[in-house]
C-alpha cells in the first residue's frame, strides 16, 4: 500500500478533497488536480497539510483538468517522477470535477439559454475528461493492474431540475463512460464504478440556482434526516478500494442513506419502530 498513489481530479474541495484525506489515512500518496484562484488556495493548503500529517506525499497541480495540453504535461511529469520505478504506481483514479453551465435550454433570447460552446464545455469537463485521463494513464503505463476508477455522479443523471440540463446530461454520459471503461479495462483487473452521492452541501451545489430548495427537500426525504457529507462518500471509496471489492465494476452505487428511493416532499419523513 505504501507505494500506491491515488490521482484525484478535483482534489481541492467537496468529494475530491475528502477522498484525498481519507485515502491518505488509508495509506495512499495523493496526486491532486485542482483549479483554484488565490482566494481559495488556503483550503487547498489545508488539505495538503492533512495529507502530509498522515506521513504520505501530496503532489498537487493547479491546472484545468479538461485542458488537453495541461493534462498531457501533468501526465508526462508524473511519468517522469515514476521513471525509476519498476512498476506503475497509480492505483486509484477519482473523477470529481464539478464545473458546468447552469442555464436553461430554451429561451426567446439566445443570451438567456445555453449555447453550443457551453454545452460542449460542460460535457467535456464533467464527463469526457474521465476518458481522456484514463487513456493517458494507460498509454504511459502508469495505471496499476487491479486498480480502481471512481466517478462522482448524482441523481441528476436521471431527474431534471431548472437550469440543470447540461449538467444532468454530463452525469448521464459519465455513467455511460464508467460502464464502457469497466468492460475495456477488465483484462487489467481495473474496476470502474460511479458513486451516486445524495444531496451534499458543497461549493458546487451552492452554485446551482434553487439549491436551498434541493437541500430542504433532501433533508425531508432522507431517512436519516440529514444531508450526505463528503466524508460519507470518502469512506465508501476507501472501502471499495480494497481487494474485497475486486468483483464490483460497471455499477452506479448509491451513497445517500436511502434518500433517492424515498418519493416524498412534505414534512420530514419520520418512521417509528414499535
Amino acid at each position: 500500500m505504501e507505494k500506491k498513489w491515488a490521482l484525484i481530479l478535483g482534489a481541492s474541495s467537496g468529494f475530491g478533497g475528502a477522498a484525498a484525506v481519507a485515502l491518505a489515512k488509508a495509506g495512499y500518496h495523493i496526486l491532486g488536480i485542482h483549479l483554484d484562484r488565490q482566494s481559495t488556495m488556503p483550503q487547498v493548503n489545508s488539505i495538503i497539510r492533512k495529507i502530509e500529517k498522515t506521513g504520505h506525499k501530496a503532489i498537487f497541480f493547479n491546472a484545468n483538468a479538461a485542458d488537453a495540453i495541461k493534462r498531457n504535461d501533468i501526465l508526462d511529469e508524473i511519468k517522469e517522477r515514476f521513471s525509476t520505478k519498476e512498476h506503475p504506481d497509480v492505483h486509484i483514479l477519482i473523477h470529481s470535477l464539478a464545473f458546468g453551465a447552469l442555464k436553461p435550454y430554451i429561451s426567446k433570447n439566445p443570451n438567456d439559454c445555453i449555447s453550443q460552446a457551453q454545452m460542449q464545455m460542460t460535457l467535456d469537463v464533467m464527463a469526457h475528461s474521465l476518458v481522456y485521463w484514463t487513456q493517458g494513464l494507460i498509454q504511459r503505463d502508469l495505471f496499476s493492474h487491479g486498480g480502481r476508477i471512481f466517478a462522482l455522479t448524482s441523481a441528476g443523471s436521471q431527474t431534471v431540475f431548472p437550469s440543470y440540463g447540461a449538467v444532468s446530461t454530463a452525469k448521464a454520459a459519465l455513467e455511460s463512460h464508467i460502464r464502457q471503461l469497466s468492460m475495456e479495462l477488465g483484462s487489467m483487473n481495473i474496476t470502474a464504478n460511479a458513486i451516486m452521492a445524495g444531496v451534499t452541501d458543497t461549493p458546487a451545489l451552492r452554485k446551482i440556482p434553487g439549491n436551498d430548495l434541493m437541500i430542504d427537500a433532501a433533508i425531508k426525504k432522507n431517512p436519516f434526516g440529514r444531508l450526505t457529507t463528503p466524508e460519507d462518500v470518502a469512506k465508501v471509496i476507501v472501502m471499495l478500494s480494497g481487494s474485497e471489492a475486486d468483483w464490483i465494476s460497471g455499477n452506479v452505487l448509491g451513497v445517500d442513506g436511502g434518500e433517492y428511493v424515498v418519493n416524498y416532499y412534505g414534512e420530514r419523513v419520520k418512521t417509528k419502530i414499535k
